[in-house]
């Protein structure tokens, strides 16, 4: 008789896809604690040039020309990506988020996305009316 090879149980598949659950959730609480409590907190820089620091901005580019549409998406992506709480309201301007959001949004990972939209309806109510 054979020896049959060990099978993975229904509870080991339901364990990772509840591991990966409570990953997604660690991951989403990540990003919510570190959201402003309103649009209103982000007085960014609307012009000039904003070096990022190292916390933010750990690979890649630094400095960024605001005057530059490519460079202030780029920008604005890595803040929300990588910036705490304060670096988001001394980086990200809420007009400035508010106007690049329909774009912005698709440049984000989805969990970004849909804290910020979950917490700022008004983020999803600008890009719906831009759709």
């Amino acid at each position: 008789m054979a020896a049959s090879s060990p099978q993975p149980s229904r509870s080991g598949t339901a364990d990772l896809s509840g591991a990966h659950a409570d990953d997604l959730a660690l991951y989403r609480e990540k990003f919510r604690r570190r959201l402003p409590a309103s649009l209103d907190e982000l007085h960014g820089p609307t012009h000039g040039t904003v070096d990022l620091p190292l916390h933010v901005a750990w690979s890649g580019m630094t400095s960024y020309d605001m005057e530059k549409p490519r460079q202030r998406m780029g920008l604005y992506r890595t803040v929300l990506h990588e910036g705490l709480h304060d670096d988001l309201a001394r980086y990200l301007n809420r007009d400035l988020l508010m106007q690049m959001w329909p774009v912005l949004r698709t440049l984000v990972g989805r969990t970004v996305r849909t804290v910020w939209e979950d917490a700022f309806p008004q983020l999803a109510d600008r890009a719906r009316a831009a759709a």
